[in-house]
């Protein structure tokens, strides 16, 4: 019987494929727990259509996230933070910092997609890498200075 997988199934195949399984193993366990539909020509065109609209979807995603990218590539930000002796900051400079002076430049990010190795612990310019989608990342430049 050819079905179509609605979830992933462990040594059966992916979501959206369509596979050749036994009548039994069909009929008495995928399809009672709701993992896969019968492969009707209805059914596998729906699937099809559902894939175009995925893949519609993916592309604008991807093409918004490269216009965010090259507004913000090579883009310099400031972050002022009290020092103490030998130049040492008090606390650090985290994502959530960097989000914060991003969004004081009206560039809406959520920190999630902000990466750093570790946190910022002294005065300097650190490159910090910023990923807008699975394929597209950029770096900008975090300049830690010291507050009057």
């Amino acid at each position: 019987m050819k079905v179509i997988l609605k979830e992933n199934v462990k040594d059966l195949g992916k979501t959206g494929d369509v596979v050749n399984v036994s009548d039994g193993y069909a009929r008495n366990f995928l399809i009672p727990r709701g993992l896969v539909i019968e492969a009707s020509n209805k059914n596998v065109k729906t699937l099809e259509h559902e894939k175009r609209l995925i893949a519609k979807k993916v592309e604008r995603e991807k093409e918004k996230a490269q216009l965010q990218a090259d507004r913000i590539a090579g883009m310099t930000i400031t972050v002022f933070r009290k020092v103490g002796e030998q130049e040492k900051l008090f606390g650090s400079v985290t994502t959530k910092d960097v989000e914060t002076a991003l969004s004081e430049q009206n560039i809406e990010m959520d920190r999630k997609n902000i990466i750093l190795e570790e946190p910022i612990k002294s005065l300097g310019e650190f490159p910090v890498k910023v990923k807008l989608h699975r394929e597209i990342s950029v770096e900008i430049t975090v300049i830690v200075k010291a507050e009057e």
